[in-house]
This record gives structure tokens, C-alpha cells and sequence, in this order.
């Protein structure tokens, strides 16, 4: 949920706690989880689950165990355990759902190997946080540079700053393997600390920095996808899209994932169609398959050498007369089956909105002016010539 004060300004800034999406509730980040069971007690006895959610940078989360039962709320920020060090993050998800969450993502909680909670952070945490955080965007540019003059086939697209900024991560894509031996030894001299090179996906490169899609919406990698099916060009042959690379490919450059998303339904109904290669031979000729409507049931066939007639059947009736020529038999034509499907094409309308018009708001036209005209002429004809008696 927002905190209700993400309206926009001029500017495109947040109106109420100008974050640009950090704010303290946690209602307007990426991949966030609602907590529908924040209004509800726990029974008797039941102690609450000592693991919380903790977001990072980009949608980023780590579960850390709460040792010390430190009374924590959604929107704070802590310091808990790192790899060397500690690290600085915002509490995303408190309670049950947490253990749910970890389910999911099949996480051990039963086990002596977990991150565990420092403390609250302090306003020197904080302040060495935000200060770390500051410089990440001119050092991406400036390790841009360096991998350039290198001569790396590569692309640093990300970089995150732990938060006692003892260590940066450094996230890239590339093609091939890359030898970066060299690029550590000159970041580690030009930023003065430990350097850490971690390759992602094209896909994940895109759920990390976000956009709009091609639908106007922001990524699904970005906002709430969290697991990257395979996606083939078989899914857009059985949806009959058109194999356009510019149309079916992402901003990540790979086939879009929402491909999947309807193949299941699209699967479904088309197991009742027979293969579109299949002709149908009749007394009056052979026919071919033109089309097909897949969610309607319908194909349409046309004789060799008669294209621009069509005949509209049922996966029913075309499957009869498949049927029928596996037992060397033809049907007399395909008229005779089409003739069953013709509808009256007359459409009834009803006004459901009560709108009869849809210029009934536009200013009628001034007819006074006609009738203006009208009168001169008039009188511009009666004062003609007089005839002679």
C-alpha cells in the first residue's frame, strides 16, 4: 500500500515526503509484499517470528534473524550482519508472512547459519549511508570509462555501496567471459575500496533498473516477477503473433515474458483444432486452411484456385470431414457445412447508458442566419423589374 502522499509535482518529485520512491513505509518500492495480517493478533502463547525482511538496494532483500526480540516496525532502518562488516537497510515485512515468504523461496530458518540484526541504526549509520549512496552514481560513470579504455566487452549497469561503505558491488553484464583482473587492481586504486564483480542476466539487469514497457506499464521484472521462465518463439507461433524481434523483445532484448502468460489458455483450445497443413478433399475440390479463431472454435477453408472464397466451419465439423477422408470417403462441399453457420448479421443495439447521441453537447447550429438570407433574397426578388400593364 502508499503512504498517501505520492502524488507528483511540476517537477515529477513526489509531492509529500520527496523520496523519489524511498519513503519510510515501504508502500512505494519495488517487489514490496502487503501484510494483510498486520490487524490481526497472534493466539495465546504464540511468540511472533523472529526473522524480518530487509530491503536493500533495487529490490534487493536478505531475511536476517531477529537475536535480541528488538520491538521492529515496517519502515525502519537497521544495521544487520554482512560478509565483512555491516550493512544498512529498510524493513520491508515483519511477522508470519515472512516465514511464508522464506518458504517460497525455500530458505532454511531452522538453522545456525542466518544473518542476524546488530541494532537500530544510529544517525552515524545513517549519515555514512546516504553519503556512500551519493557517490554511486559518479563512480558507475567513471568505471564505465576505465572498462572502455580497457577494451572489456562489457557493461556495468549497477553499482551498490554496503552501508559502513567498506565495499561496493559492482553488477555487469556481458556476452562472453570477461578478464577483469586488471579493471579490479584499477578500481581498487581509483574508489580506495574492496571491489566485488557479480555478472547478472540481460533480464535481471532490467529488474534491477526498471522502465515502461511497450503496454504503458512498468516492468513485471521490476515491479512484482520474480522468477525468469525460459520464452520461446513457440509461444508466439501458438498465440499467431507475427515473429517481429522488434515487437516481441523487451527492453532487456530478450522475448518478453508476458508471452507466457496466456500460452496455458491458448494451449487449451487448441487441442480440439485439427493441424493447419491438414486439407480437406471434397467432390467439389480440395480446401485449404486460411485461418483460424482460436477461442471461437472456427477455421476458414478455401478450394485451390478459388482463394478469395472462404467457407467458415467448426473444429467440430472440420474434424467430421477429416474423419471422413481417413476412410477414403469426401463430403459433397463445403457449403453444405458453412450454410449451417450463417447468422443474421443484423446487430442489436440497446442503450444501455441512456446516451442517445453523441453530439447531443454540441451548441446547435444558429439557423438565424439562414433565415436572414433567406429574406433578402426574397426581397431582392420582389423589387425587380415591374412589367408594363
Amino acid at each position: 500500500m502508499a503512504c498517501g502522499n505520492c502524488g507528483t509535482t511540476k517537477n515529477g518529485q513526489p509531492r509529500g515526503c520527496q523520496n523519489n520512491g524511498t519513503c519510510g513505509t515501504d508502500g512505494c518500492n519495488k517487489l514490496t509484499v502487503f501484510d494483510w495480517l498486520s490487524n490481526m493478533s497472534l493466539p495465546d502463547g504464540q511468540e511472533p517470528f523472529d526473522f524480518v525482511e530487509v530491503r536493500f538496494k533495487n529490490g534487493r532483500k536478505e531475511y536476517v534473524k531477529n537475536v535480541d526480540k528488538l520491538q521492529i516496525n515496517v519502515g525502519e532502518v537497521l544495521a544487520v550482519q554482512a560478509a565483512s562488516g555491516h550493512d544498512v537497510g529498510i524493513v520491508s515485512l515483519t511477522g508470519e508472512l515472512v516465514r511464508v515468504q522464506m518458504k517460497k523461496k525455500r530458505i532454511p530458518y531452522k538453522t545456525d547459519d542466518f544473518l542476524k540484526i546488530y541494532r537500530k541504526a544510529n544517525q552515524k549509520d545513517i549519515e555514512v549511508w546516504e553519503s556512500v549512496k551519493e557517490r554511486e552514481e559518479g563512480i558507475k560513470v567513471r568505471s564505465r570509462q576505465i572498462a572502455i579504455r580497457l577494451g572489456l566487452q562489457m557493461k556495468i549497469s549497477d553499482i551498490e555501496f554496503q552501508g559502513d561503505g567498506s565495499k561496493a558491488t559492482f553488477f555487469y553484464t556481458a556476452e562472453e567471459r570477461v578478464d577483469f583482473r586488471q579493471l579490479i587492481k584499477e578500481f581498487a586504486q581509483e574508489f580506495r575500496t574492496r571491489i566485488e564483480m557479480r555478472q547478472i542476466g540481460f533480464r535481471q539487469e532490467a529488474a534491477r533498473l526498471g522502465g515502461i514497457g511497450s503496454c504503458g506499464r512498468e516492468l513485471c521484472c521490476s515491479t512484482w516477477l520474480t522468477d525468469f521462465r525460459s520464452v520461446t518463439t513457440s509461444a508466439a507461433r501458438y498465440q499467431q503473433l507475427s515473429l517481429n524481434p522488434q515487437k516481441l523483445a523487451g527492453q532487456c532484448g530478450k522475448l518478453k515474458c508476458c508471452l507466457n502468460y496466456e500460452l496455458d489458455a491458448y494451449l487449451d483450445a487448441l487441442k480440439d483444432f485439427p493441424k493447419t497443413e491438414q486439407k480437406l478433399y471434397t467432390d467439389k475440390g480440395t480446401a485449404v486452411c486460411q485461418k483460424i479463431d482460436i477461442f471461437q472454435g472456427h477455421l476458414w477453408y478455401a478450394y485451390e484456385g478459388e482463394w478469395m472464397n472462404w467457407h467458415k466451419l467448426t473444429t467440430t465439423q472440420a474434424n467430421e470431414i477429416i474423419e471422413a477422408n481417413k476412410k477414403k470417403n469426401k463430403v459433397a462441399s463445403l457449403e453444405e457445412y458453412a450454410a449451417e453457420l450463417i447468422t443474421d448479421a443484423k446487430v442489436d443495439f440497446g442503450n444501455v447508458v441512456g446516451q442517445d447521441s453523441l453530439t447531443r453537447f454540441d451548441k446547435p447550429k444558429n439557423s438565424r442566419k439562414r433565415s436572414k438570407n433567406r429574406r433578402k433574397k426574397g426581397n431582392f426578388r420582389k423589387k425587380g423589374p415591374k412589367k408594363n400593364a
